[in-house]
């Protein structure tokens, strides 16, 4: 989704928040009464676990005006990659990156004049625990009159990852890696004949994820001999094309090797022998752009290709 539509659809849904609360008649006020939105947070306290840092921030919008409003959140991530969603299941969307950080933008919701309400917001940094403390500076949430572009207010989210200990005494600055340090290493492959007088085979191949980078998928793409296709993944959660194909399993760990199967295939006809050389290049993609790598020369495995008589 583009950022422009990412705003469009924001704006639509705060619109249709605001009409609805003119159409409340607790809403009715004077001309001169208007909404003044606030938002306050406390720090977010990111514990350790086998699967990265993870926490819950709690952010209060409240109304001190004397008409009855509408806010929209602007959320600037303390990790790339690490806003997670609402506890309530409120709809998001990537709006723009900051510092490689994403700013995500969502509903707050109706606020009364003179009320407030509390939101959860839940984060999960993909990164190595520490058997020191961390702090990120840089998060922050901002509150937006619904349908509005100018930020009421805002407040900045400081973020403290504990140590594996529980220490949050002395900490250090995180710093995430920007580019990704992956690599992917495959074999040679047989294709054998099907009883339709098709031909499969498997390759087993292994990813590794060097580092902390952001990204989301890691997609592969494949060159292949004449008339040999991707059939499939095994396992396989994303769909497959016969030039390319997603490394299945999801995000991975700082560090984390994943080997799984490709499954190529060639057409009924096809001779025995060699069939040549193909290639698969992985490349990570973070907010559906593709991440620079540290060395993209092990980015790409090369394998030769036959077919049993």
């Amino acid at each position: 989704m583009t950022t422009r539509t990412a705003r469009v659809a924001t704006a639509l849904l705060a619109g249709a928040a605001a009409l609805f609360a003119l159409a409340t008649p607790a809403a009715a006020t004077s001309g001169t009464a208007a909404a003044r939105l606030t938002v306050d947070t406390g720090p977010l306290v990111l514990t350790p676990t086998d699967r990265g840092y993870v926490g819950t921030l709690t952010a209060t919008i409240s109304n001190r005006g004397r008409a009855d409003g509408v806010a929209d959140l602007l959320i600037t991530e303390p990790a790339g990659a690490s806003f997670i969603g609402l506890d309530d299941g409120t709809p998001w969307f990537t709006e723009d990156l900051v510092d490689n950080r994403r700013v995500i933008g969502s509903f707050g919701g109706r606020v009364a004049a003179g009320d407030s309400r509390a939101l959860r917001l839940n984060f999960q940094v993909w990164t190595t625990a520490r058997a020191y403390p961390m702090v990120a500076p840089g998060g922050s949430i901002a509150v937006v009159p619904g349908g509005g572009t100018r930020v009421a207010d805002r407040d900045s989210v400081p973020t403290v990852f504990r140590s594996t200990s529980g220490s949050v005494r002395a900490p250090r600055v995180y710093r995430q890696a920007v580019e990704t340090d992956l690599a992917v290493n495959g074999g040679a492959v047989t294709l054998t004949r099907q009883a339709d007088g098709s031909l499969l085979g498997r390759m087993p191949v292994t990813v590794r994820y060097g580092n902390d980078a952001p990204s989301f998928r890691l997609a592969a793409r494949a060159v292949l001999p004449a008339g040999v296709e991707v059939w499939s993944t095994d396992p396989q959660d994303l769909p497959s094309f016969p030039d390319s194909f997603d490394v299945p399993g999801g995000r991975f760990m700082p560090g984390e090797e994943r080997t799984f199967d490709v499954v190529l295939r060639a057409p009924a006809g096809t001779p025995a022998g060699a069939l040549g050389s193909g290639s698969f290049t992985v490349e990570a993609r973070y907010v559906n752009e593709p991440v620079g790598d540290v060395d993209p020369a092990d980015n790409t495995t090369t394998f030769s290709v036959g077919a049993a008589g």
